[in-house]
């Protein structure tokens, strides 16, 4: 993160603090190692890879039989999708992954049992650096079971199990934290996406979604008058994540006017739009999902102006 970024950042916060000791309402401001891979070991099957689909770490005994050994990598290449960038792909055409929880510096993989079912780790030993790869970037990580893991800049590599050809993209952004990997270790993208914007929903109509792409939401239960009060807490936020603060100027389509954040009770900062807290939604796997849509009669997508959308009228 830049440093002006976050002097920015603490501005809009102080204005943000100041704004909301009077009204919302008013004009409001915006929120604020690896080591080189060597490539002597033959190429292994690279099929046969657990078809599960969660995102999250499985514990079950059955879920530690289904996830394999990491899988070879062969000889990486840079291809490009025309919806995601540039991306990295193994030498079978197929995609790889990084994951949010992980870290890169350390190296540190999260996702194992079911989780590695879904998403098999790239095996480290034969990873060679093909056309738009960087070998400097190439790396390993030893996974719990002292396998080697093959790391992008720092990044533990996967595919995905969904992904059956060559070229398929399904793991893009599911759960709001797989993403293909970009050449530099970074995720894959066409252009940097706004912190927030907006996209048409062919049920739905204009809604507003987060940089990730993922469906944003409203809570009726919720207050914006005289300032934002979220009655989501505890065990809700498990399933409803709030949206961190965006600046006024990272976000196209929204309407900016009470574009804001408040402060939680936990210190959390939470972005509002037109002063209603926002969320998403853990049951989203990926953009364009909208499963969170009229759950309970009290959860709702956003449009641009911050209503409800489809939600009753009082």
């Amino acid at each position: 993160m830049k440093t002006s970024w976050r002097s920015a950042s603490l501005v809009a916060s102080a204005a943000v603090v100041l704004a909301l000791t009077t009204a919302c309402g008013q004009d409001g401001g915006g929120a604020t190692g690896s080591q080189n891979v060597g490539a002597t070991a033959a190429p292994g099957d690279v099929g046969d890879i657990g078809a599960g689909a969660g995102a999250g770490e499985g514990t079950g005994a059955g879920a530690q039989a289904s996830a394999k050994a990491p899988q070879p990598a062969g000889k990486l290449s840079v291809t490009t999708d025309a919806e995601i960038g540039e991306l990295v792909t193994d030498g079978a055409g197929r995609t790889l992954y990084r994951f949010d929880a992980d870290t890169a510096e350390p190296p540190k993989t999260t996702c194992e049992n079911d989780c590695a079912a879904a998403w098999p780790p790239v095996a480290a030993d034969d990873a060679l650096a093909g056309e738009g790869i960087d070998e400097k970037l190439l790396g390993e990580v030893t996974r719990p079971d002292g396998t080697k893991q093959l790391t992008i800049g720092g990044w533990p590599a996967y595919r995905y199990a969904k992904d059956t050809a060559a070229g398929d993209v399904k793991g893009q952004g599911v759960g709001g934290k797989w993403f293909a990997l970009a050449a530099d270790g970074k995720k894959a993208q066409a252009a940097d996406a706004p912190g927030l914007s907006t996209r048409n929903d062919p049920k739905l109509g204009e809604i507003v979604v987060d940089k990730n792409g993922m469906t944003v939401y409203r809570f009726m239960k919720d207050e914006a008058w005289p300032k934002p009060v979220s009655a989501c807490t505890g065990a809700c936020l498990e399933k409803w994540p709030v949206v961190a603060p965006v600046e006024p100027n990272d976000t196209e389509g929204v309407v900016k006017k009470d574009l804001m954040t408040f402060t939680r009770p936990d210190g959390a900062e939470q972005q509002t739009v037109d002063c209603w807290p926002i969320y998403t939604f853990a049951g989203d796997e990926k953009p364009g999902d909208t499963n969170g849509q009229g759950v309970g009669g009290t959860w709702y997508a956003v449009s641009p102006d911050g209503k409800p959308v489809g939600a009753p009228k009082k």
